[in-house]
């Protein structure tokens, strides 16, 4: 799913109609009915949005985890059973649902402007997640982080690589709340390589999963948060006796937080898998294009603001997902970082790795990494591979339908190709 669709897809979730009242209070069996937290999706068009509602007594909030929308207050709770109705002033928009409780479901209509698309919610397991087997933490600014390691069997020490994911609120499996479904492509990295006698290090990023205690308000996020984080977990796998040769694979974002912490603090080798090669600015514009011109000449001037430093109070509520104003200093941080010009400092071998198929950041972009990266740098680009790793026909849908498909193999050559550049070096 290329990142301008998914963007158009979310600004539709700031278009929303008012709300009415009911003029009696729900008694207490209706509140006790929905209270607890519910996940779920909205169904637009070609395109699935997990949101997650939490409800006690009479109130809720709503995140919108693809969004950045975290614990949001619904404005009103309405319920006369089997009758919910829900709404909140997001932003200086009001959202509304409209739906019926069910066994375990709560299913209607989410409007906006006169169109409607169909949500349905159920209760949010609650079971306590098990105590990942290799379990590591370190310390890092704001408390410990968590991470798993893939533990190759036998004696050690074993080469280890630190595995970073990428944008958004992407895991250390691969997998992001913004899609429907798992593809767990980066499970797959840690436990494949580890059969292969590599130790794989894993985990979320701060705010996310496991770490989502040492979470940071958007509007303070930066993008040398996730820097400093990988370089904590770099200095922890120098100082594990388990460990021996320490290098860095990132995936798309990941790839350029990797890149700039292996520089900060020194690694045997560094893999990028589908990175982008060209500063954020470029990215964003090229993802942007398919925008109406009125839009399209808002984002520009958004833009060139960012990369001015100065940031922008009135955004359009079609451009909120992308540049809200909370999150404009986390865009302003990653922008001021060039690949290129990282890369040319890495002072170690380094894999660059694109897929033909992938929609977010095209195969020449690793062709850009590699070319500045001389003489130890290496390219390999495979065919048919997507940006989660996986392989895919030329057709958008079957591309779109692999970012949560868990029995879908890593493409080809993948694990081969990464295997080899690490023992190599």
């Amino acid at each position: 799913m290329k990142i301008r669709t998914l963007a158009v897809m979310l600004a539709m979730l700031l278009l929303a109609a008012g709300c009415g009242n009911r003029d009696d209070e729900p008694t207490e069996e209706e509140k006790s009915a929905i209270d607890g937290t519910w996940e779920g999706t909205i169904e637009v068009p070609e395109q699935a949005i997990p949101i997650v509602l939490t409800f006690a007594d009479d109130s809720g909030s709503l995140s919108i985890p693809s969004q950045g929308v975290t614990n949001y207050p619904l404005s009103t709770v309405k319920i006369e059973d089997p009758s919910v109705a829900f709404d909140v002033d997001l932003q200086g928009q009001r959202l509304l649902f409209e739906g019926q409780l069910g066994t375990e479901t709560i299913a209607g209509t989410f409007t906006q402007q006169g169109k409607s698309f169909p949500f349905e919610l159920k209760p949010a397991a609650q079971t306590p997640p098990e105590e990942p087997e290799n379990a590591v933490e370190t310390e890092v600014e704001g408390g410990m982080m968590n991470a798993v390691v893939d533990l190759p069997e036998g004696d050690g020490p074993h080469p280890v690589a630190i595995l970073i994911a990428g944008s958004g609120p992407t895991d250390k499996d691969g997998n992001s709340v913004g899609f429907p479904g798992k593809n767990n492509s980066l499970k797959m990295i840690g436990e494949q390589l580890a059969e292969q006698g590599i130790a794989v290090i894993r985990y979320d990023k701060r705010g996310i999963g496991d770490n989502m205690e040492i979470g940071i308000e958007e509007e303070d996020l930066r993008f040398e948060d996730f820097t400093k984080d990988a370089g904590a977990w770099i200095r922890f796998a120098k100082q594990d006796e388990r460990f021996a040769d320490v290098s860095v694979i990132g995936h798309s974002e990941g790839a350029l937080i990797g890149l700039i912490a292996s520089n900060e603090e020194g690694v045997d080798s560094y893999v990028s898998l589908t990175g982008v090669g060209r500063p954020s600015g470029e990215l964003l514009r090229e993802q942007l294009a398919s925008l109406p011109a009125e839009q399209l000449e808002e984002a520009e001037q958004i833009l060139e603001q960012l990369e001015a430093g100065r940031t922008v109070d009135s955004v359009s509520s079609e451009l909120q997902p992308v540049f809200r104003p909370s999150v404009q200093p986390y865009l302003q941080s990653w922008m001021a970082h060039d690949p290129l010009v990282e890369v040319a400092k890495l002072d170690a071998p380094a894999l660059f790795v694109g897929g033909t198929r992938d929609l977010q950041v095209p195969a020449s972009d690793a062709e850009l990494l590699y070319k500045a990266k001389t003489p130890d740098g290496e390219l390999l680009v495979i065919d048919g591979m997507n940006h989660v790793l996986k392989p895919v026909a030329d057709s958008e849908e079957e591309n779109r339908k692999a970012y949560g498909d868990p029995d879908l193999p890593l493409a080809d050559g993948l694990i081969d190709g990464i295997t080899a550049f690490l023992n190599d070096h």
